[in-house]
């Protein structure tokens, strides 16, 4: 047999194999919704040898094999990989249902080729991105081959798709899981998992705070031995005894090793209690001291107060990821011990409001140290709500960091923590960051 025809065999059994572990899924699958993790999706499922026919796509607003839901209705019912930007409790998606056709997901789809790999899952409202990474941090140097994903940014279907082709095994993986992801994830079993911090947020697809916490509570059925949440959050303990299995509480203040947390590089006080949260997953997972180390070691994430420059001695903060009010607050502060007792603190707050609570905002008002900026689609909306309709307000972000950057003297904060999302003007949070960096970058170099 030439070496030609050997790989055609191994290609041709690879196919098989991959086909086997998704033998109990109906075809045809139709992904729904063309993000990231749609795309995918798509791409595990044509690599696992399955026809044109029993891969289709459909987005409603880009290009796809189906043109409208109307078209999916006609097909023979099969299973519906749908994205996490889709809701469930839709009509069309309910529609399909009553017609047979079976739901999953790219998550789901994905742990069909896991074999003995340990799995640690960390949701939450704010954090889960920084705990997530911190323990990437830790698994990476234990096992070169560990996977970091999820939510953060890679899919999950990424991982499964690299063993389709050869690459090695990871010994472990941790994945971040949005509330939208734990809605539609029945096939994860995790080792263990997190919950970082609980508030008020997505309350556009929720009917409550209630709903939504409960819908983070879920990664307790899927974790087997214990889920740890920050105790520093008031919400995360009043919900712990509502999360199904064994859980733990921690956080700085009452952490068993206080001279670690003097070795931790991650800025302000709330990352403390991250770390600690990180702390006990991985040795929970059984990482080693050196992997505990190289969390102590982590900096931080783009666009998470993230430290940009400094001119004149004014200090420049780009958290464009913050999108709840709880994210702001704990920005807000950590810029205050910047500042110290001379320094104003310039908080631009806004972008594209999700129905969030702006009113939590409203002590910022009574600090005079803090000076609002408000700005973009939901500026006007969050500038009412908190009670502050004689502070500046501008369009758009360009222009308030204008007027901001003219006003600022020795000692300020510029601090971008908006609240709102960037689909106002921007295409994401990080477009949004990065716009606020550049900025910065072309002030310094025009006040030199």
């Amino acid at each position: 047999m030439t070496l030609f025809h050997e790989s055609v065999l191994m290609s041709i059994q690879v196919d098989f194999m991959s086909q086997n572990k998704l033998e109990k899924f109906k075809k045809p699958f139709v992904v729904v919704g063309l993000g990231k993790s749609g795309m995918a999706a798509v791409q595990l499922l044509k690599n696992s040898g399955l026809s044109a026919t029993e891969v289709l796509m459909f987005d409603e607003k880009k290009e796809g094999d189906l043109k409208s839901w109307e078209e999916i209705t006609k097909l023979t019912p099969g299973t519906l990989v749908v994205s996490p930007g889709v809701p469930l409790k839709g009509l069309q998606i309910q529609k399909l249902t009553a017609l047979g056709w079976g739901v999953t997901s790219e998550i789901s789809l994905a742990c069909q080729f896991l074999s003995d790999e340990k799995l640690i899952g960390i949701t939450g409202s704010v954090a889960k991105s920084t705990v997530t990474s911190l323990v990437g941090a830790a698994l990476l140097k234990d096992d070169p081959n560990a996977f970091v994903g999820g939510n953060l940014g890679v899919p999950f279907c990424e991982y499964a798709v690299g063993l389709q082709q050869g690459k090695a095994k990871a010994k472990y993986i941790v994945l971040e899981l949005s509330s939208y992801q734990l809605e539609n994830c029945k096939d994860l079993k995790l080792d263990n998992s997190a919950i970082t911090y609980l508030s008020a947020n997505h309350l556009e697809r929720y009917n409550s705070a209630d709903e939504y916490y409960m819908t983070k509570c879920l990664i307790g059925e899927r974790t087997k031995n214990i889920c740890v949440l920050n105790s520093a959050s008031e919400d995360n303990v009043k919900y712990a005894s509502r999360v199904p299995g064994k859980t733990l509480l921690t956080q700085a203040k009452t952490f068993s090793k206080p001279e670690l947390l003097q070795k931790v590089k991650l800025l302000g006080a709330h990352n403390k209690d991250n770390f600690c949260v990180a702390y006990e997953l991985v040795k929970a997972t059984g990482l080693s001291d050196k992997a505990v180390m190289a969390m102590c070691e982590f900096t931080g994430l783009s666009h998470r107060i993230e430290f940009v420059g400094e001119h004149k001695q004014i200090t420049f903060i780009n958290d464009s990821k913050a999108t709840a009010m709880d994210s702001v607050l704990v920005a807000v502060q950590a810029a205050q011990e910047k500042a110290g007792s001379t320094g104003l603190v310039y908080s631009l707050l806004g972008g594209k409001d999700k129905a969030l609570p702006w009113e939590e905002l409203r002590a910022l008002a009574k600090e005079k140290q803090i000076q609002p900026v408000f700005f973009g689609a939901c500026g006007e909306l969050a500038r009412e709500k908190m009670q502050m309709l004689d502070r500046p307000y501008f369009t758009k972000l360009n222009d308030a960091l204008d007027s901001v950057f003219a006003k600022a003297k020795a000692h300020d904060v510029v601090l971008l923590s908006p609240g709102g999302t960037s689909l106002d003007e921007f295409k994401n949070f990080e477009d949004r960051g990065n716009f606020f960096k550049e900025k910065v970058k072309t002030f310094i170099q025009q006040n030199a």
